[in-house]
């Protein structure tokens, strides 16, 4: 049975990358995998398709043309499948209500049969509106949310959560990435324990990713086995067995701050 799961998190936070790697590390391990990117940056697939743009499915509904596999699908690396929705107009309409209209035309098309994962590439600091599409239409089984230990990052997973909650949704756990240096680990265990959500994986702060990232390939393409392709299949792995679903308890504004000040002493 295909398991379907969105990631959630603060803008520039890494999300699509550890999606785009993590989809790598599952083909890899010989799952069939698919990622549909819900940013209008169209952003979510580039790695795997080593920058081929992938046309969006928006822009051909706004032509009134009809959609088939082949206009909107690229096989990426190892054969992961790759979708954009893309966004509206700039300055024109909304990009949620976008998302709503693409996966309804996708689940049309049938495009979900003999999959293993499938990965929504969900944007946003917060889940509503039509980014909340995933969860509530159901298309979304598991949610992760990816945060690194920086302030603004944990306050817009906080906001992530309030809107999974709002929802009646599941929380399967926190990916934390580090942007630093400096250990931000802590500070996002304390963070999940308090929402009552288990820290799945913790990227330590990593060079060679950006490398990767630049030359738009996947870790597992930067000559044979390193310390990120380990971790990407043990993610992998955890997410395609984890069982794990719980309401997130978001914390209050004041909650908030006191887990940083305690991170201070």
């Amino acid at each position: 049975m295909v398991k379907k799961i969105a990631i959630y998190g603060k803008g520039g936070i890494g999300k699509s990358i550890i999606g785009q790697n993590l989809a790598a590390a599952a083909a890899q391990l010989g799952y069939k995998v698919m990622v549909i990117g819900c940013d209008p940056k169209c952003d979510s697939t580039i790695i795997l398709t080593h920058g081929k743009k992938v046309e969006t499915v928006l822009d051909i509904l706004r032509r009134n043309e009809e959609l088939n596999p082949k206009s909107i699908l690229i096989n990426g690396y190892k054969g992961v499948k790759c979708i954009e929705v893309g966004g509206p107009t700039p300055g024109v309409g909304c990009a949620g209500r976008g998302i709503i209209v693409a996966v309804q035309e996708l689940n049309k098309l049938n495009l979900f049969d003999g999959l293993d994962l499938i990965i929504f590439d969900v944007p946003g600091d917060v889940v509503c509106g039509g980014f909340a599409v995933p969860i509530r239409k159901g298309y979304s089984e598991e949610i992760y949310i990816i945060t690194s230990g920086e302030y603004l990052s944990v306050l817009a997973a906080n906001n992530i959560c309030r809107g999974i909650r709002e929802n009646k949704a599941n929380l399967a756990g926190i990916i934390g990435n580090s942007r630093s240096q400096t250990d931000e680990q802590s500070i996002i265990s304390r963070f999940a324990e308090k929402i009552g959500s288990p820290l799945i994986s913790y990227l330590i702060y990593s060079e060679l990713i950006k490398k990767c990232e630049r030359k738009l390939i996947t870790v597992f393409e930067n000559n044979g086995e390193n310390e990120l392709t380990n971790f990407f299949e043990e993610l992998a792995k955890k997410i395609l067995k984890n069982q794990t679903n719980n309401i997130p308890i978001p914390l209050s504004d004041n909650e908030l701050r006191k887990l940083f000040n305690e991170g201070q002493h």
